[in-house]
């Protein structure tokens, strides 16, 4: 029998489109493609009996046009603070083979360029925050400020990494990445920030 896990904890994204980005009603990217570093905290987490509580998981994405089409290309890198059960668990449920709305994100790559174990950081009080990819990527956000002084959110939009719940819309200070032929460094552009919540059987 597959293992039973869940995650719960923060996702944030950063890209090249201008907020709020299209790509996540499947319109077509403000640029015609877009570029993405896009991590996960994980707060409690188990995949059967492995905990994965305090790591992050993260991923640079290339999409050539539109984000429906399936034709994304990813680098995937993995907390190196995660013991060999570890990975290998996150490996499992964000590489799609555990089932789980990772399976359904997994359907759109294309090509997986690389899997790496790096040091990755991950601050947020859920409105604005800071990704650190090894130095390859890394990600400076804060919210746009909505009606009253409050923020900006969507929900419920068709493609969407933390489905169910409400994300932060806001604007990178500084979005980055550079690796594996996936390259952007650009300001002003997309942030995105939501709590998660994925479950496998």
């Amino acid at each position: 029998m597959p293992e039973s896990w869940s995650l719960d904890g923060t996702y944030t994204e950063a890209c090249t489109c201008e907020a709020a980005c299209p790509c996540i009603m499947l319109s077509e990217p403000t640029e015609g493609d877009c570029t993405a570093v896009v991590g996960w905290h994980i707060d409690r987490g188990h995949y059967g009996t492995t905990s994965l509580d305090g790591l992050n998981v993260a991923v640079g994405v290339y999409t050539p046009g539109n984000m429906k089409e399936k034709n994304w290309k990813a680098a995937v890198y993995l907390d190196e603070r995660a013991s060999e059960a570890q990975r290998d668990a996150l490996t499992q449920i964000f590489g799609g083979k555990a089932g789980g709305h990772p399976a359904r994100i997994a359907e759109h790559i294309a090509e997986i360029a690389a899997v790496e174990s790096v040091p990755i950081t991950f601050e947020s009080d859920g409105r604005s925050g800071r990704l650190r990819v090894s130095d390859v990527g890394q990600s400076d956000w804060r919210p746009i400020e909505g009606q009253g002084g409050g923020v900006v959110t969507v929900e419920g939009n068709p493609l969407a990494i933390a489905p169910g719940q409400k994300a932060v819309i806001g604007r990178a200070e500084r979005a980055r990445f550079s690796a594996h032929g996936i390259e952007f460094d650009t300001s002003g552009r997309q942030a995105m920030v939501a709590p998660f919540r994925y479950a496998g059987p």
